[in-house]
């Protein structure tokens, strides 16, 4: 790439030297594991204990829970026969409510200071929770069809007449008003119907602010041609992305760094084909874009107001067009050696397409991060 989009981008760079670490735009991805055709096996090994970690999510949806001495094992086992019966990616996280400690309360008392207060039960509970789910956003369609076949799904280890204990909160006074709701949508729902959306608990209160896009990112950007700022849509196909320079050493001097070295760093190479690869597929009429952070350059196909349509299965229907797209620039099967088969990228003008293309959130500015 040459001229004023490599100055663009070395500016911007230049920039960052002090804040390199700082994060720039999060890819939304959908989670392709309720696209169709793209579903695959969700991982249900007995010997695992599935946990809650933050790599999961940022949104989740929360199944149910469980308290008492059985909680942790009728809790693994929901999770495994989510994994492996519905393909959920399930997982449980516990947590401790303390009621022993005293809280402020409404009122003072006859001194002036705020009135201290107790709770009626004076108990720790510990509870476990199950948690379903990596979705980035909690508008994504993905979410509500997974919501909804969480509600009428029937887990056999939840079956209250196949066992006769259950650690699931509240599960007797919940069947006794199924059976007695007048509402026949309600007496279909299974023992998750409670189920809601929920964050990660494990992530900070910080990650869920919104924040747009970064300004350094948003100048990188800015005045590209065809930036994918100017992506009318909601989402776009990521076809291709190259990855720059991971780290940089903050206090390192600037000549030593490999960005002002001799020759092109890593970032650049990675701009450049990014530009290139975009340049050649709108001079055969594609509808392109091109994007830079401060790691990678992706190329990016189309732009959609849907990723797909909830089906009552728990699947998303992939919409069409963006299902032509993954379909066109995928990688081939190739033979190898061996009696092997590879993957072959798809080329255009010397640069390889993504193994697999997926949908992904547009960047949108906002009035944060354009700095008004």
């Amino acid at each position: 790439m040459q001229g004023a989009v490599r100055r663009r981008v070395l500016a911007a760079l230049a920039g960052l030297a002090a804040w390199w670490s700082v994060c720039g735009v999060v890819w939304a991805i959908p989670n392709l594991q309720n696209l169709i055709p793209f579903g695959k096996r969700v991982e249900a090994d007995p010997t695992k204990t599935y946990l809650l970690t933050e790599d999961q999510g940022p949104w989740m949806i929360l199944a149910c829970s469980f308290s008492g001495p059985g909680a942790e094992q009728q809790a693994h086992e929901l999770v495994l026969e989510l994994r492996q019966r519905f393909n959920l990616e399930a997982y449980q996280h516990k947590r401790t409510f303390d009621y022993t400690e005293p809280v402020q309360g409404l009122g003072y008392d006859k001194y002036g200071n705020p009135r201290r207060m107790r709770y009626r039960q004076n108990v720790k509970i510990e509870e476990i929770g199950v948690l379903v789910g990596n979705f980035d956003s909690p508008d994504e369609p993905a979410i509500q069809a997974t919501l909804h076949k969480i509600k009428y799904a029937r887990p056999d280890c939840l079956d209250l007449e196949k066992r006769k204990t259950s650690y699931q909160r509240f599960a007797g006074l919940r069947e006794l008003q199924r059976r007695l709701s007048p509402d026949p949508e309600k007496k279909e729902m299974g023992p998750m119907r409670a189920a809601f959306v929920t964050r990660n608990p494990l992530l900070p209160e910080e990650y869920f602010r919104p924040t747009g896009i970064d300004p350094v990112i948003l100048q990188m950007n800015t005045g590209a041609p065809y930036s994918l700022l100017e992506c009318p849509g909601k989402y776009t196909v990521r076809v291709a992305s190259f990855r720059g320079e991971a780290t940089m050493k903050v206090n390192e001097p600037l000549e030593k760094r490999s960005l002002f070295g001799r020759g092109p760093s890593k970032l650049e190479q990675a701009a450049e084909k990014a530009h290139r690869l975009t340049m050649a597929l709108r001079e055969k009429g594609i509808e392109a874009y091109q994007w830079h952070d401060i790691f990678e350059s992706v190329v990016t196909i189309g732009s959609f107001d849907s990723v797909g349509t909830p089906r009552p299965d728990g699947y998303v229907e992939i919409n069409p067009d963006i299902h032509a797209i993954i379909e066109t620039y995928r990688a081939r099967p190739r033979p190898l050696p061996n009696g092997l088969i590879g993957l072959e990228p798809k080329m255009l003008d010397g640069i390889p397409f993504d193994v697999q293309p997926l949908p992904v959130r547009v960047p949108k500015v906002t009035a944060r991060s354009a700095g008004r």
